[in-house]
């Protein structure tokens, strides 16, 4: 990968602030109001780049790299985060299965329509009851039936689906077999019948960007579009997560960022007793704290997209950046709260649902408590996180090995 130069993340910065502020800012509260997905949006955020940075050029990506990556997840949080909820199917998780497992046919028909916004993705893990103990609950099985695999069973928390095109689903193949009996699925749910997405009604996120509970009875899903083979599913998605925490981290940055300079303008905006309230002590107070976590969290989670940009280990460094961001984006909303008083809950100021997404980025792709255990486990001796680097068997496309490939 030709690892972008900060010239170049500059202009590409620039590039999403001129997208946003034209194109998605003016017109997302309406799009919240109709409910109506914006494949349109999608789409030109698609044919400016903007899900391809990781990626290379074989596969209709730019090969800027994880840097460019986090700079574009975090400005498009930072702007709307409601848009921002499809980046990791468009350019993180979803297609990374798909390119780190896939056969070459399956690369070349599935992530360049996902890089370009032409179909939209979804990556289905988690079962009701799971939570974090995504293996350990997973119920829903896939059994092969001639050429196609039937998938039963039901699903949590998936983003998208009730839109998806081309997803990434997990299912057991071997349901006695642990880690080693989980496959991992390329699924059409458009193409084939027995699946059945249904939005969670969720206080304060999205009415247009859904995530849903998935429900599959006999669901179809072609032999061909396995991923790997029998048993792959597991380490596929958990190699996936790493880089996909890096992207959260980065919203959680912009959600972090839009917080604090909303309460910034309100501070030097709202006046008592003849002066902005920026000149009490206690608001100051409150916006030096979000300064200062925002500056830290800022130097982890492009530190880990450095280190990945080099093909360093990082997984250690992303659990320690996922975990940051994610607690700097609820201090941030908390205080920016506090400074809005009343108005921090009303429809009005953003700051009301950016509340909603903070608590959101705490969660997903690995919860503020999944991510301690691996620290404190790595920095006991007890687990490596790092132990898998370079080992995993698995296609890099920092590497562009795919047009390598016969």
């Amino acid at each position: 990968m030709s690892v972008a130069a900060a010239e170049e993340i500059d202009a590409l910065r620039d590039s999403v602030n001129r997208f946003m502020e034209s194109e998605v800012n003016p017109f997302m509260n309406d799009i919240e109001k109709s409910g109506e997905f914006p494949r349109g949006l999608v789409k030109k955020a698609g044919d400016l780049g903007f899900y391809g940075a990781v990626f290379p050029e074989s596969v209709g990506g730019s090969a800027m790299g994880y840097v460019a990556a986090a700079t574009v997840s975090e400005e498009l949080a930072r702007n709307d985060v409601r848009f921002a909820a499809c980046n990791n199917q468009q350019g993180s998780t979803c297609p990374q299965c798909i390119y780190m497992a896939g056969t070459k046919e399956q690369v070349m028909k599935y992530v360049p329509p996902l890089l370009a916004g032409e179909t939209i993705g979804m990556m289905s893990l988690t079962e009701a009851g799971g939570g974090s103990d995504a293996l350990g609950a997973m119920k829903t099985t896939a059994t092969r039936d001639g050429d196609v695999y039937r998938l039963n069973g039901s699903k949590m928390w998936a983003s998208m689906a009730n839109e998806t095109d081309v997803g990434i689903l997990l299912a057991k193949t071997d349901p006695d077999a642990g880690a080693k009996g989980v496959s991992a699925f390329i699924v059409e749910p458009k193409k084939y019948p027995g699946f059945e997405a249904r939005p969670i009604e969720m206080h304060g996120l999205s009415k247009a960007l859904r995530t849903n509970a998935v429900f599959l009875d006999d669901f179809v899903v072609p032999v061909e579009n396995r991923l790997g083979e029998e048993g792959d599913g597991f380490k596929i998605v958990m190699r996936a997560l790493q880089p996909g925490r890096v992207t959260v981290a980065a919203k959680a940055l912009g959600v972090a960022r839009a917080c604090y300079e909303d309460a910034v303008q309100y501070a030097n905006e709202r006046v008592l007793r003849g002066q902005p309230i920026g000149r009490f002590q206690m608001i100051q107070s409150e916006i030096a704290e979000m300064a200062v976590a925002i500056e830290a969290s800022r130097s982890l989670v492009y530190e880990v997209a450095r280190l990945m940009d080099a093909d360093q280990p990082s997984n250690r460094m992303a659990a320690i950046a996922k975990y940051h961001a994610s607690q700097t984006a609820k201090l941030c909303a908390d205080k920016a709260q506090q400074i809005f008083g009343g108005y921090g809950l009303a429809l009005e100021y953003r700051v009301s649902w950016l509340k909603s997404y903070a608590d959101l980025f705490f969660t997903g792709e690995g919860t503020a408590n999944v991510q301690k255990i691996v620290i404190a486990e790595d920095a006991l001796g007890y687990k490596v996180a790092d132990r898998h680097h370079g080992r995993t068997g698995l296609r890099d496309p920092a590497k562009d090995d795919i047009a390598a490939e016969a």
